[in-house]
């Protein structure tokens, strides 16, 4: 199933951008799946996962501003999530329907988080993969220490390298996977390759970095419909104190770990695409 591509116009007072996204699945079908992907990736993340929901689902998988096809912001303190939340919003209209699932792994699963816990939110069922409402110091800058750093690379031999190094946290994957998981972040420039997202996107995170840990447990306690947390069971960001008090507090998820994985599962396996696809559709 080849995806139907797509995209919405959004205007900010910095100006007006493009933000792309990709479509399988029944346009007409009213259920719903949006699939955000985490701070450097984009939607191409999800199309094994959106080919196998399709069935179910009319699944769009964006590419949050600064990342994949959509447009560059002007101005790089626009990287945060209250831009991003006010962006799916538009989408959410574009798509013409009051109600949505969503699936969101890291950046993309605190973008589902904030929208769930706004008065009268869209979000009806609401997947969090290896993201919570406190999210630990150490892991954020590990995260810094790589993102933004625009490297260039000869050949797709060299990015695979480059990928699999700062990605080992995504567990073990087949050498398909691997060059998958490069591809989808691959760009041609200049008689090289470059990562698909702006650079720019690191200012506004390391601005934010302070050596504290970031709690966001307002948002999670107000959150109303169903939630799933999926975990790496190694994962440095969500910590297994920080999943067990989200089964117990709020909305009181639903929590699976995936072992030998940290941060963060990219359901590209099977037992992972199971466990979305039973959550999400009950």
């Amino acid at each position: 199933m080849v995806a139907r591509l797509g995209q919405v116009l959004v205007g900010r007072e910095s100006g007006v951008y493009r933000m792309h996204f990709r479509e399988w699945g029944d346009p007409d079908n009213p259920r719903v799946l949006i699939c955000a992907h985490g701070l450097t990736r984009n939607g191409r993340d999800f199309d094994l996962l959106a080919r196998q929901l399709s069935d179910h689902f009319r699944v769009i998988a964006p590419d949050v501003v600064g990342r994949g096809e959509s447009d560059w912001l002007r101005d790089p303190m626009g990287y945060q999530l209250p831009l991003y939340v006010q962006d799916m919003l538009v989408l959410i209209a574009r798509l013409n329907v009051l109600s949505v699932s969503w699936l969101g792994t890291s950046m993309g699963g605190l973008i589902g988080m904030l929208l769930a816990a706004l008065p009268g939110s869209p979000v009806k069922r609401l997947l969090l993969n290896d993201v919570g409402p406190l999210l630990a110091a150490s892991a954020l800058q590990r995260i810094a220490d790589y993102v933004g750093q625009a490297p260039a690379f000869p050949d797709r031999a060299a990015a695979e390298t480059y990928i699999r190094a700062v990605s080992a946290p995504f567990g073990p994957h087949d050498d398909a996977q691997w060059a998958y998981l490069t591809e989808v972040m691959l760009k041609a420039e200049g008689g090289h390759w470059r990562l698909n997202y702006d650079p720019a996107i690191a200012h506004p995170f390391r601005v934010g970095l302070n050596g504290q840990d970031v709690s966001l447990w307002p948002m999670y306690d107000a959150i109303q419909c169903p939630v799933m947390v999926t975990r790496g069971a190694q994962s440095d960001l969500l910590s297994v104190e920080t999943a067990c008090a989200m089964s117990e507090r709020g909305p009181k998820a639903a929590w699976v770990d995936f072992d030998g994985v940290g941060h963060a599962p990219t359901f590209l396996h099977d037992n992972q695409i199971q466990v979305a696809r039973e959550f999400l559709i009950a």
